[in-house]
Parts: structure tokens; sequence; C-alpha cells
């Protein structure tokens, strides 16, 4: 979907998601000590929200104003703990060597030659420093034709493990039970999961 659409899809609803965080981040991030966090597609900002208010501090990007703006709304008792920011990552990357933590979940980030976005992602990462993506299953996917949408255009937490150079330690590539129920109209039941760590 084009920024518009994102527009338009928050606007349609009073909340969109579900209000909590991920599984996936809460599982993965409570034994990190907090640092630089860079949250990629943070939509309505819970996840950097729930980071905040863990002591990290955060930078949360979005291409949505509307989405950025109702996570804004939010952040009463952590102001200046998130940056919120309006950005388009695939196009832009993030500044190079400046988190401790990447964390990428539900983000479509579609395939490309030399993947040029995707690694802009990976740089983003300080050393000594986290990545963790997180996507659904492709198990749970389909293809559509009424959109053009095709699973395999997108990656897959396995395709970034082994596109990772030996400065990277993989802690975990696999397939996972959902820890919430899947969001309404959907029947996501598991998460692919790639987190790693940067040695230098």
């Amino acid at each position: 979907m084009d920024v518009q659409c994102w527009d338009e899809m928050y606007r349609s609803h009073d909340q969109v998601f579900s209000g909590n965080p991920n599984g996936v981040l809460v599982a993965e991030v409570n034994d990190l000590p907090p640092g630089l966090a860079l949250d990629v597609g943070c939509g309505e900002g819970v996840d950097a929200l729930w980071l905040a208010r863990r002591g990290w501090q955060v930078t949360a990007v979005d291409v949505s104003e509307t989405a950025l703006q109702r996570a804004a709304a939010a952040d009463t008792d952590i102001k200046g703990r998130v940056a919120w920011a309006r950005a388009d990552l695939t196009t832009t990357p993030p500044p190079a060597d400046a988190f401790d933590l990447v964390s990428i979940h539900y983000f479509p980030l579609r395939r490309q030659p030399g993947h040029a976005a995707l690694r802009g992602l990976v740089d983003a990462v300080a050393p000594g420093g986290t990545l963790l993506f997180a996507t659904h299953a492709l198990s749970d996917l389909a293809s559509r034709q009424e959109d053009g949408f095709d699973p395999a255009d997108y990656y897959q937490p396995d395709d970034i493990a082994q596109l990772l150079d030996p400065i990277w330690d993989v802690l975990i590539n696999e397939t996972r039970p959902r820890i919430a129920p899947a969001p309404a109209g959907t029947h996501h039941t598991y998460d692919t999961v790639l987190r790693a760590q940067r040695l230098s």
C-alpha cells in the first residue's frame, strides 16, 4: 500500500490494532538492557510506548501521519522518551550504527535487487546491538490476485539470516505459535522470528 492507503486505513478506524505490544517483542526484549531503539513501521505506537516505559529511548517511524498523531497522543506519561518521525525507511535508510535495538514487526519489506532497503535497516544496528524481525509465517499467507499480493515478494526471517555478514550471531530463526490471538478477520496462527546480535 502507498502512503495514502495507510492514512486512509488508520482514519477509517478509531483503533486499528489491539493496543497491546507485539508478543515477540515482549518475549525477546525483556532480557536486554535499555538503550536506543528504532521501531520500524510503528503504527499506533504501542511497541514504542512499551519500550519507552521500560527505559528505552525510542525513534518510532511510520509513513502514516495519522498513525503517528494517534501514537503521540498516547505518550503523555513518557514525554521525551519517544521521537515520532514520518519517513519511508524503504527509501531513506536510518543512520548507520545508531541503535541498540532495531525492531521490525509485521513490516511489509519487499524484496529488492541488491537488498538496499534491508541492508539499510540491518546497518542501523550498532555493534553489540540486536536485530529483531517478526512476521506472519508463510503457511498463514496466501496470494491475492485482486490486489497482486504475493507473499514470496517479501522477506522472511530466514532470508535475512542468510544475508547477514559473519559479524552477526543468529540467536533465533524459527517459526512459533502466536502468543496473542490473531487480529480480527485474519487466520494468522504462527509467527516467524529472527533475533540476531551484531558482534562488532
